[in-house]
């Protein structure tokens, strides 16, 4: 991609304005619309959001949605939304044992409205922000229970594919570890043993960046540096590393866009919340360099990837190595084509990429890097300015997208394809529309000199 180094966070303020103008009556047309007992929405078929029987991983987004639209805004309506619907749907998701999704449901709503009421946007009240933290509390604890442990004495969060199964994607959701964790909480297992959720955070993050992200040291014939297989595979047996695979993606031998954007805003958010802990907390890890120093590396190493191998506006195809793009010709070298009839991009994979290079940016900066920090900053920003414009932002009231030519799951045929088009375009995800969103907070509290947005606050 080309970074626009000119660009500026105050440059994109009218179009974070009109973002969440649009925003706005998209959340309340699927609040007038949506039928509760078909599930979750999770993507659009011709404009209109419907469910996909996989897991209900996108219900937070929905709900979380609402909320981040009160925060950008302050129209109470949004948060009545957000609010009603955490309490009335959401706590199957806290005790959810089935699913490495935690960090997106929950953290989503319950941490959203927690982080509302500690930086005082909304009344406190003790017994509401108890029952939030009691839910952070349970989900965090819940989330680390779904553990495999392996070969080297460390382990990790599993997939709903089973034990033997680690994505890439469960980065953020150690998120929920991290709020547990910081509201002193532990999950208690055989014998009254307490479980530390930092040590688990720790170690499957660990993980994830030893098997799941490559560095370019001759691993295997296609160690890329940044490169990340969107699953690792370990006999459960013994413990042991088998083979990288995937679910979304082209290949196990290919980076699935989606799932390197889960790595690199995952890490860069864990960066900024390892900032806010003490010497004391990681002696045992090895103090605090040891234990964000596999964290960094895996950060930048993905964003310097997604940056070498993505169109010039910062959009990324769904896969890199998606065997169409060499008919694509020098697409690298040119913005993305959404309407190309060869290879679909994937725009939700730039939302949440554009929000981690931000922060990866932002924490560099801090510590004193300025001129690594600046090119991710930068990048992040061009991602953002294209994003926010036509083709992605979606300006119909008869689309209840808020972004579109987002793409779900390309190798199982279920992304909807237009008459006349021969691959998948024009549609929206909610985990694509939520970070969206997300980003958008991010950037209007820097133009309005409020709180830096955390998960964490």
């Amino acid at each position: 991609m080309q970074i626009n180094d000119s660009i500026t966070v105050e440059h994109l303020k009218p179009k974070l304005d009109h973002l969440f103008e649009l925003s706005g009556k998209k959340i309340l047309a699927i609040e007038d619309t949506w039928d509760t007992s078909k599930g979750t929405p999770v993507f659009t078929v011709a404009g209109k959001y419907t469910t996909r029987g996989w897991t209900e991983w996108t219900q937070g987004f929905q709900f979380g949605s609402a909320i981040l639209q009160f925060d950008a805004t302050d129209d109470s309506q949004f948060l009545e939304i957000g609010r009603k619907n955490t309490v009335e749907k959401m706590a199957p998701h806290v005790s959810h044992i089935g699913v490495h999704d935690h960090g997106f449901n929950n953290v989503s709503t319950y941490g959203n409205l927690r982080r509302l009421m500690r930086e005082g946007r909304i009344p406190h009240n003790d017994w509401e922000l108890h029952f939030y933290e009691l839910a952070l509390k349970t989900s965090g604890a819940v989330q680390a229970s779904r553990w495999s442990a392996i070969k080297d004495g460390k382990g990790y969060i599993c997939s709903f594919n089973g034990p033997q199964s680690l994505f890439a994607d469960t980065i953020r959701s150690l998120r929920s570890l991290a709020l547990g964790h910081s509201l002193e909480h532990v999950l208690m297992g055989e014998g009254d043993i307490p479980i530390s959720l930092l040590e688990r955070l720790l170690h499957h993050s660990e993980t994830t960046a030893s098997y799941n992200v490559y560095y370019g040291a001759g691993r295997d014939a296609f160690d890329v540096c940044g490169r990340v297989a969107h699953e690792s595979i370990f006999n459960m047996n013994d413990g042991s590393y088998r083979c990288s695979s995937t679910q979304q993606g082209y290949s196990p031998l290919t980076t699935w866009t989606r799932g390197l954007a889960w790595i690199i805003m995952g890490y860069a958010e864990q960066l900024e919340f390892f900032d806010t802990l003490t010497d004391d907390e990681l002696e045992p890890y090895g103090g605090k360099s040891q234990a964000i120093a596999h964290m960094l590396k895996a950060a930048t190493a993905t964003s310097d990837f997604y940056i070498e191998n993505t169109a010039s506006d910062g959009i990324p195809y769904w896969d890199t190595g998606a065997p169409g793009l060499v008919k694509l010709g020098r697409y690298l070298e040119r913005p993305a084509e959404p309407f190309n009839d060869i290879e679909p991009v994937d725009s939700s994979a730039a939302t949440i990429t554009a929000q981690g290079l931000i922060r990866l940016g932002n924490y560099l900066k801090q510590h004193g890097e300025i001129e690594a920090g600046k090119r991710y900053y930068q990048a992040g920003l061009t991602v953002a300015d294209t994003l926010f414009s036509e083709p992605y932002l979606s300006e119909s009231d008869d689309h209840q997208g808020l972004i579109v030519h987002s793409v779900y799951h390309r190798p199982n045929g279920w992304d909807y394809i237009p008459e006349g088009r021969k691959i998948p375009c024009g549609e929206s995800s909610m985990w694509g529309d939520y970070h969206a969103r997300e980003l958008g907070v991010l950037l209007l509290r820097e133009i309005e000199r409020k709180p830096y947005l955390t998960f964490f606050s």
